[in-house]
């Protein structure tokens, strides 16, 4: 395991209950670098959309607590927010929520000519990814998959 996915995991651990005790589910946690800086994201969500006071709530519980853990010896920005409409699906329990729902696809490498598919999402295994992209059922494997999100329709 990874530096970054033992914090990532480590994270999530710690926010599990803090979420709970919010009436919000924790959607994601991720740990990276941009530039000279590293970031703590906490993705959270519920069913009616997730509120600025929500986000404040979950961000000072899990600060604090991450303060007593204190396994992160880097210095870091704590985000907590909402993964938002555009949500990128990165773990199964992801895609097994949005089956039957809108999608983009984008590949590393062009297939067909294209990069970037989008259609409804039919299933999923631990190989592969299938859309419905009109009346084509269009099968991808995942390491051919750059991101793979929820469509955004205005």
């Amino acid at each position: 395991m990874s530096r970054r996915e033992e914090y990532e995991e480590r994270t999530e651990a710690l926010l599990a209950p803090i979420a709970q005790a919010n009436g919000v589910s924790v959607y994601d946690v991720e740990y990276v670098k941009e530039g000279a800086d590293y970031y703590l994201r906490a993705y959270i969500d519920k069913p009616e959309g997730v509120s600025i006071l929500d986000c404040e709530n979950v961000s000072r519980s899990l600060s604090d607590e991450l303060d007593r853990e204190d396994f992160i010896p880097d210095a870091y920005v704590l985000e907590v927010s909402s993964p938002g409409l555009g949500r990128t699906l990165k773990k199964d329990r992801h895609l097994r929520n949005s089956i039957g729902r809108e999608v983009e696809v984008k590949l590393f490498k062009p297939l067909e000519g294209r990069r970037e598919f989008a259609g409804r999402l039919e299933s999923f295994d631990a190989d592969s990814i299938v859309i419905l992209e009109g009346e084509a059922q269009r099968s991808f494997q995942r390491s051919q998959i750059a991101l793979i999100r929820l469509a955004m329709d205005f």
